[in-house]
């Protein structure tokens, strides 16, 4: 039975190593001070946790003290997606924009100026305006969440606060808007 056992552990840790699963582990970020300006509240909350949590690198909030400065801004917006046969909006879509930059603190650009762009499509009904505005909050909750675990591996991709030419992170823009539908 222990045998069996064994057998079925090396065989289910054998197919999450061939698939690709691979535990978030410790990142090294080339930064070991980071300040983070202009975030939201929220925002800068959750990446600090899994910034101070997940690597040695802290989290300063003085510009002054830090090894690199990353510049956060978000934006929210919406817009209809769908119409029913009266012409009422049917479908919203959500947009969520996590803007970002990184700079060393000699002012060297390590991440140019870049977007996280994430959008999410919601039904609506007039007669539940008050639950569809609470399902938008947690749609918008979701997205920046999701951002911010987007982010954290941004930054993990700088590997010198002084880059040569060749090694620096190139920018992230985000793709194109979906077309609108049909009608």
């Amino acid at each position: 039975m222990i045998r069996r056992s064994f057998l079925a552990l090396a065989c289910g840790a054998m197919m999450l190593a061939g698939c690709g699963f691979q535990l978030r582990g410790q990142q090294n970020y080339a930064f070991k001070r980071l300040a983070i300006v202009g975030a939201p509240p929220i925002v800068a909350a959750r990446l600090t946790r899994m910034i101070q949590g997940g690597s040695d690198t802290v989290i300063v909030e003085s510009t002054a003290n830090a090894d690199a400065i990353l510049s956060v801004a978000e934006g929210r917006g919406s817009g209809v997606l769908t119409l029913n046969s009266l012409g009422v909006a049917a479908e919203y879509q959500l947009n969520y924009t996590l803007s970002y930059s990184l700079t060393g603190a000699d002012g060297a650009l390590l991440i140019p100026p870049s977007a996280i762009a994430l959008n999410r499509a919601m039904t609506y009904a007039t007669q539940y305006s008050q639950a569809k505005a609470q399902e938008a909050e947690l749609l918008y909750a979701d997205m920046q969440n999701d951002a911010v675990d987007q982010l954290t591996r941004r930054l993990a991709t700088v590997h010198s606060l002084h880059p040569v030419p060749g090694e620096q992170t190139p920018g992230v823009a985000p793709r194109a808007p979906l077309p609108p539908p049909p009608l």
